[in-house]
């Protein structure tokens, strides 16, 4: 990750676009991981999950005639990407889940701004203006504010929390590593589709050898719940998703694209709203307001 600045290009409407289907799309997600938790071992759940996405994707190039052929570099860049994005990555957020409720692990990945920003400084030469960090920290401020409530109530397990924070952080780092190599020369010379399909198809063998050695033979849950999860998680989540994200990470660059996770809380509690009865206090809608706000501080910034 040399070969110094990478160009970014501004916030286009079709980069918008993009960037609010994978805000609408990974909002949910947190909801649905937790269909994937309790039969099938948090391993497994994240094997077949990349197994079908990377099935998907290769697919897709085959009937859409993307190309596949990335070169022996490609082929490396794939293997390290799938190890930190669809590996590591997953595994620590669906363990994490396990620990703490669904709006706190979304919390966690709005602190992938920092990272993403600090690595892309580093091995990119991209500088972060002024107003992008404050922007950023408008943000950070307004989702904290939103998940203050859960933190402080009464009988919480702080062992437990720091557990799944820790694991949680653990995902953000790795996350934040593929998505600095997305912004790279070498990243932005692979063609999307193809890159990712070959990237999620090695994370789902990866993820195999994982969930074998720690959780034994192969577990699945037949039930209409759980493999609707898996379609949706595999499917759109991922094969869909990571497909927009990528192309926003090469045309924004990973900071400016790590903001999304400022604003995936706001629909996951949105979406608690409906599903889990979430009640919206002053300080929460406040905090929500200011995520927004952060939002086009960042956003409206030239670096």
């Amino acid at each position: 990750m040399t070969a110094g600045p990478a160009t970014a290009e501004r916030f286009t409407p079709r980069l918008a676009l993009y960037f609010a289907i994978i805000t609408l799309i990974w909002g949910s997600t947190w909801l649905v991981i937790k269909t994937q938790l309790g039969v099938v071992p948090p391993s497994w759940s994240v094997a077949w999950r990349f197994l079908l996405g990377g099935s998907v994707m290769l697919v897709v190039c085959l009937a859409a005639r993307r190309s596949l052929r990335i070169g022996w570099r490609g082929h490396g860049f794939a293997v390290v990407a799938a190890v930190m994005q669809f590996t590591l990555n997953f595994n620590l957020v669906y363990r994490a889940e396990q620990y703490l409720p669904s709006g706190l692990v979304a919390l966690s990945f709005a602190l992938l701004l920092v990272p993403n920003a600090i690595l892309s400084a580093l091995f990119l030469g991209q500088r972060t203006s002024l107003r992008f960090a404050i922007g950023g920290l408008i943000g950070l401020v307004g989702v904290g504010m939103m998940v203050a409530r859960d933190l402080m109530m009464p009988g919480v397990d702080s062992a437990t929390i720091l557990l799944g924070l820790a694991l949680a952080f653990g995902g953000v780092l790795s996350a934040s590593v593929a998505n600095v190599m997305q912004a790279s020369p070498l990243g932005r010379s692979l063609p999307i589709e193809g890159g990712l399909a070959w990237s999620m198809a090695y994370g789902g063998l990866f993820n195999v050898i994982v969930a074998w050695v720690l959780a034994g033979p192969p577990v699945i849950d037949l039930s209409p719940a759980y493999l609707g999860g898996l379609v949706y998680l595999g499917i759109v989540a991922s094969a869909v998703a990571f497909s927009l994200y990528y192309a926003i990470i090469r045309g924004l660059g990973a900071g400016k694209a790590a903001y999304n996770g400022v604003v995936v809380p706001v629909v996951a509690m949105a979406l608690s709203t409906a599903f889990e009865a979430y009640i919206w206090t002053p300080l929460a809608l406040a905090g929500g307001a200011l995520a927004m706000i952060g939002l086009v501080v960042a956003l409206r910034s030239r670096g």
